[in-house]
């Protein structure tokens, strides 16, 4: 597996939610991750992709397709289920609430993009602490990294994809320069990582980072 800060040790913890936020190259990675996931994945996963607002939002519907795991799009006021991937709509800025609903707002682009990553994973870290596991994987610029930021400060796992493996470099070598990441996986890497976190929880010999 890919680059691990920190010693290791045994550290029960249960994650509520991955927050995985990607752009130019999403195409190819999600449909190399998502598919890869068992049906009864245990823990929500919520997409931040920059797309076009003009968008049909295909990418969903062609992971729906593909993968054993139902893949749908974010629905306003609804609530975070386990084994659902979540896609944010076009030209709307996802938000999760303390009740672990959706919200969707049109408030101004961030980083010139609406959905913006940071915005998702500012308002996920605020409601599941150190419970949330941050994901950036290849895209064209910025965003996300001061999300990544505050799931860090809020005790959350940071994953990044290796910039080297990515389709597109800019955001996955911006998060790591602007935060350590407890790991930066390659592509194929990630499917298993996330199955390991999912049963880390029920598992209290398994073995995370000591910093995380």
């Amino acid at each position: 597996m890919g680059t691990i800060t920190g010693a290791l040790l045994s550290k029960p913890r249960v994650f509520r939610c991955i927050a995985i936020g990607v752009s130019a190259g999403g195409m190819h990675a999600l449909s190399t991750i998502i598919p890869a996931l068992p049906k009864d994945f245990p823990i929500p996963i919520v997409v931040i992709q920059h797309i076009s607002p003009l968008s049909d939002n295909y990418t969903t519907r062609y992971l729906d397709s593909i993968s054993r795991i139902h893949v749908k799009e974010v629905d306003e006021k609804e609530r975070l289920r386990r084994g659902t991937v979540y896609t944010a709509p076009p030209n709307y800025h996802v938000l999760v609430e303390e009740d672990e609903t959706f919200s969707l707002s049109v408030e101004e682009r961030i980083n010139f993009a609406r959905p913006s990553v940071d915005v998702f994973f500012e308002s996920a870290a605020e409601v599941y602490g150190d419970s949330l596991i941050g994901v950036i994987l290849t895209g064209a610029n910025s965003d996300g990294s001061k999300g990544l930021k505050k799931i860090k400060e809020e005790g959350g796992v940071i994953v990044v994809q290796d910039p080297q493996n990515a389709e597109v470099e800019g955001m996955p070598k911006a998060a790591i320069e602007t935060v350590t990441p407890h790991f930066v996986l390659k592509l194929d890497e990630l499917a298993p990582f996330f199955v390991k976190m999912a049963k880390h929880g029920r598992k209290k010999t398994e073995l995370i980072p000591e910093n995380i």
